[in-house]
């Protein structure tokens, strides 16, 4: 396979993105653990099994000493293009969101790594928050219902296109079994660092279809918010330790 600048669609930290014919494939540098990248191909293999619409697996190879994911690639736009071309038809795409982030909690997915676990050795391994406050976040933690629904873990408009009237939804290296307000609550910390009025418009709305209580979301923002700052961002660092901050939200 050869890749070239012309192929390139997208570039991050840890990986590069082409278009190859009608495929996807995203080539991880390096230095990015193998094991991770392993990982990501195997999340994706369990959620397509429970029948969540995602570009399908095709392959895992080596490109040039670099570990690559081969997917098929899927034309269409973001929910977070679409929101910018179409500013007026914000809501209708906050429910949208709402719905398909209800739906793929509903299903299960017994294999993936369970959510606390994970969140619990994020925030150990934070080192901007002190002992007392990680005794704290770790404490809520526990006492939070242990459940099983399938958690995307990224679940933002930049993870989601639709292509004519299907809808698929990208990036499942964050996917786990856990507790769906957990998730939620993500997704109202990734929105509101964009812009709080949809953070709080997406809460509204999910807590409302949802019959959730807006405070139990809530006492998810601490330890989401805790967990976040392990991808070390500086311009989110700030906001990100006022809601690791263990207060009730009101």
């Amino acid at each position: 396979m050869v890749l070239n600048n012309e192929a390139l669609i997208s570039s991050r930290e840890t990986a590069r993105v082409y278009k190859i014919d009608n495929m996807a494939v995203k080539v991880f540098k390096k230095s990015h653990p193998v094991s991770e990248v392993l990982n990501e191909a195997l999340n994706s293999a369990r959620v397509e099994e429970t029948g969540v619409n995602i570009p399908k697996l095709i392959e895992i190879s080596k490109i040039e000493e670099e570990w690559a994911i081969t997917t098929e690639f899927v034309e269409g736009k973001t929910i977070a293009k679409l929101m910018e071309e179409n500013p007026d038809d914000t809501h209708k795409y906050i429910e949208m969101m709402v719905d398909l982030q209800m739906d793929i909690n509903q299903r299960r997915c017994p294999l993936l790594n369970r959510m606390k676990e994970k969140l619990t050795r994020q925030i150990q391994s934070v080192s901007e928050i002190d002992d007392a406050v990680k005794y704290e976040l770790l404490t809520r933690l526990e006492s939070m219902p242990k459940h099983v629904k399938l958690c995307h873990g990224d679940f933002n408009p930049s993870n989601i296109i639709i292509s004519n009237d299907k809808v698929f939804i990208l990036d499942w290296v964050h996917a786990t079994q856990g507790n769906a307000s957990a998730d939620v609550a993500r997704t109202y910390l990734l929105l509101a660092l964009e812009s709080i009025e949809r953070a709080e418009d997406y809460m509204d709305t999910f807590c409302k279809k949802s019959g959730t209580d807006k405070r139990y979301v809530q006492r998810w923002l601490p330890i989401v918010a805790a967990a976040q700052l392990t991808k070390q961002r500086p311009e989110e660092k700030e906001v990100l330790l006022k809601w690791a901050d263990v207060v009730e939200y009101q």
